[in-house]
């Protein structure tokens, strides 16, 4: 069991950080950061399982997606729930969605950030007054931040607010319902991983020339 918790948790800091994370078998400090990732993969859990509850009603709809992924708890609003078609102002009637998920970042996560991600599907935009689906995606993404951070008192430095446009697709766009699926705003709860610099390369000794 404790082989598995190892390679989970090892797995998990290997994704989230983003670099070369080195364990030494029996160093104490890495001892502690197994039992520190392995708190925090936890939490996130616990986290899930609560959203889980507060939102049954809207995964039932499914307008709204819980899954633990290798960035970490990632919670998907499908856009049309949030806004109306090409525009970037939360409809008010998500307002009480978006609520339950603030008051679970508030009170049960506080110690992590945040990322919001904004995603659209193919389909040129030609009516409304955006450029690309990236500068829509980007303004859906911070007026998600905004809200959090204006109106629900998220701390402003655990969060931070990305648009991809229609480059990071979770479905085909050939129908309504993967183009559907596709137009989305994810919140992401991010685990804090401690970063290390990768070793330095051993140099090979050298021989003396006679």
């Amino acid at each position: 069991m404790k082989t598995v918790k190892f390679i989970l948790v090892a797995f998990l800091a290997l994704s989230l950080a983003g670099c070369t994370i080195i364990f030494q078998k029996g160093r104490r400090s890495d001892i502690e950061k197994i039992d520190e990732l392995s708190k925090q993969l936890q939490e996130l859990e616990n986290a899930k399982t609560l959203l889980e509850e507060r939102l049954k009603q809207e995964i039932g709809n499914k307008d709204v997606r819980l899954e633990m992924m290798e960035k970490g708890l990632v919670i998907t609003f499908v856009a049309d729930v949030l806004f109306d078609s090409g525009k970037a102002k939360i409809r008010t009637e998500a307002d009480p969605t978006l609520d339950k998920v603030a008051k679970v970042l508030k009170e049960n996560v506080a110690q992590f950030n945040i990322g919001i991600e904004g995603h659209t599907d193919n389909v040129p935009i030609k009516y409304s007054g955006w450029k690309s689906n990236w500068e829509l995606s980007t303004a859906r993404a911070l007026s998600v931040l905004h809200y959090l951070v204006d109106e629900q008192g998220i701390a402003p430095e655990r969060i931070s607010a990305i648009g991809y446009g229609e480059y990071k697709p979770v479905a085909a766009n050939d129908t309504e319902e993967g183009r559907r699926l596709n137009r989305r705003v994810e919140i992401v709860i991010l685990p804090s991983i401690t970063k290390q610099k990768e070793a330095p390369a051993l140099k090979e000794p050298t021989e003396n020339l006679k």
